[in-house]
């Protein structure tokens, strides 16, 4: 087995990439982006915003905002849609500081592309209608204003090996889109374009990506998703076998060698951080499963698809290496279902966090309920609540978050009452004994 390495697993040292980014900022970056920066400094200064230290001193309370296409926001897209996207997200920010929630988790690269002011990858499609076009205001800066004001925590969520989503066409990406440079860094998958994760190119690319955030903006976390290598397709197979041939480092296994090209992303990531801001937090949200019992006794009591074993993402090593500051498991199922229970889930993970330094949030799916399609746990009865008040009786649950933004706040099954019902009555130190609270900042 190849030993990780302590340090960040890159071709360039935290300070060459810091005066790169700092060079195509400045020289690179096209002159509208320039004058968009211009114009934004006055109004959006990120002196002015508060940010969290990276041990959060009350329960999270979350919510996704999707932009992937357009599922929470915006609505509207397009270069002139700057106004009515601006207040849409005030709306919603107000919408979910009413029912209590404090943190927002906002998609800024969906698919290698960009809702801020990047000089490093095009502005995405899901904000302007077209790559090729900025927007007249920067919308992560915007959001990061807006939510601090309300003293709401902005986890600035990205998606690390998508490129495009299934049946995009390359012909769509902009001209200065990195694909267009280095093709070679990708490789298509069920017919759909992802990173390389076996590349240190692609590693420093990505971890750019994230410094550069860290560095001009005031968000509060780096937050990726569940998307490692691809989920399994019938009949499709991952294109890497010669990536394996050619560099296998020592692992005689492809899966263990997925498994770590998957590592030394997330470690190189988060040595960028820590680099980069230290008060800036660090968290995953993986599918729920880790692994099975069935295939290691260690794993949940559970029969279905695993990150582990399908998707090569070994969380519980990021969680007991200290790579990560929290992790959100999406425990997407309801509670009593036979091969996936939740409250099996929910008191396995917060086994896997005792003794760490890794928070325990929990994703929950408020999109379900309400829907036909559902079981009936769903179309009849508020789960959320039930699952709210599971969490309680699990001291190192400390948070949750419900995805998405929209469904949830379309209020099925009156649950968005019932959240604010749940917040309004406990205390925002909840799972917390007095004498921690005496020592909170």
């Amino acid at each position: 087995m190849a030993k990780y390495p302590n340090k960040l697993h890159t071709p360039l040292s935290l300070t060459k990439r810091s005066m790169l980014l700092l060079l195509v900022l400045v020289v690179v970056l096209p002159a509208a982006a320039q004058s968009v920066l211009s114009d934004l400094k006055p109004q959006f200064s990120p002196e002015k915003s508060t940010a969290v230290t990276c041990k959060p001193a009350t329960f999270f309370r979350g919510a996704w905002i999707a932009t992937v296409a357009n599922i929470d926001w915006p609505t509207e897209k397009s270069v002139a849609a700057a106004e009515a996207q601006k207040k849409e997200m005030i709306f919603i920010l107000d919408s979910l500081k009413s029912i209590g929630i404090n943190a927002i988790v906002f998609q800024v690269r969906p698919t290698a592309d960009a809702l801020y002011i990047s000089g490093m990858e095009p502005p995405s499609h899901w904000l302007t209608g077209t790559q090729d076009s900025f927007p007249h205001y920067d919308p992560l800066m915007f959001v990061c204003w807006e939510a601090h004001k309300r003293k709401m925590e902005v986890h600035a969520w990205l998606n690390p090996f998508r490129m495009t989503l299934k049946g995009t066409s390359t012909s769509q990406l902009a001209d200065n889109h990195i694909f267009r440079a280095h093709p070679e860094w990708f490789w298509k998958y069920d017919n759909q374009w992802l990173f390389n994760p076996a590349l240190p190119e692609t590693r420093d690319w990505i971890c750019g990506v994230i410094e550069d955030i860290v560095c001009r903006y005031p968000v509060d976390a780096i937050h990726l998703d569940d998307y490692f290598y691809p989920y399994p397709a019938a009949n499709a197979k991952i294109p890497d076998a010669a990536d394996f041939k050619r560099d296998p480092r020592g692992f005689t296994d492809i899966k263990d060698w997925r498994r770590d090209n998957v590592n030394l992303t997330v470690e190189a990531i988060s040595n960028t951080i820590r680099a980069t801001n230290p008060h800036v937090q660090f968290g995953i949200a993986p599918f729920g499963i880790w692994r099975n019992m069935s295939v290691d006794s260690t794993g949940s009591a559970t029969r279905g698809l695993s990150n582990y074993d399908d998707l090569y993402a070994d969380i519980l090593l990021w969680i007991r290496r200290g790579w990560i500051d929290y992790v959100v498991p999406q425990l997407y199922w309801e509670i009593g279902k036979s091969n996936v229970d939740y409250e099996v889930l929910a008191r396995w993970w917060a086994e896997q966090v005792k003794g760490t330094r890794c928070r325990l949030y929990i994703g929950m799916a408020s999109y379900k309920l309400g829907a036909e399609n559902q079981p009936a746990a769903w179309r009849k009865g508020n789960e959320i609540v039930r699952q709210m008040h599971l969490n309680r009786t699990i001291p190192e649950i400390t948070g949750e978050c419900f995805y998405s933004t929209r469904p949830l706040l379309k209020n099925p099954l009156h649950v968005c009452d019932s959240i604010k019902n749940i917040y309004q009555n406990e205390s925002p130190y909840l799972h917390r004994t007095e004498e921690q609270v005496k020592t909170l900042p």
